[in-house]
């Protein structure tokens, strides 16, 4: 067990994405998000979940992927950061993944249109591939007017 790593799997587009759960607080349906003027592009505002102020980020936007209505599926996973809680807007969430270590690669290095900063690996369950995030590099809004 020790070899092994859960990720929370989540969806963009076709594309299956992990996030260690180590990092999630929770899972909730998309509320209304308030927009923070001359915020970050990829930042698309606050909510108030039980009286905390979170800030959301649109992590499309952040991937420079095209925009999408929200669905039926879309979720905000409330990761912890640094101390402090912030939202991911994802398409959909699945399920969470045990997966050994030893079936985790490094992202490749064939394009240079991905900005693999934010990736630390594939994930490979059988036929599935899962994207993990780096979460790290994925909120880094220090250095950005979030």
């Amino acid at each position: 067990m020790e070899n092994d790593i859960q990720l929370v799997a989540c969806s963009l587009d076709n594309e299956e994405y992990g996030i260690d759960i180590r990092n999630v607080q929770e899972i909730i349906r998309l509320l209304d998000i308030t927009r923070v003027p001359h915020a970050s592009p990829y930042m698309a505002g606050v909510v108030n979940l039980r009286g905390m102020v979170i800030p959301v980020m649109n992590i499309r936007k952040r991937f420079g992927m095209p925009e999408k209505e929200p669905q039926e599926t879309t979720r905000i996973v409330i990761v912890s950061w640094n101390g402090s809680p912030v939202g991911i807007i994802v398409d959909s969430v699945s399920e969470v993944i045990r997966l050994e270590r030893k079936n985790i690669e490094s992202p490749p290095t064939c394009s240079q249109q991905v900005n693999q900063e934010f990736f630390t690996g594939i994930g490979k369950q059988g036929k599935r591939l899962l994207i993990m995030l780096n979460l790290g590099k994925v909120l880094n809004i220090n250095s950005d007017n979030c």
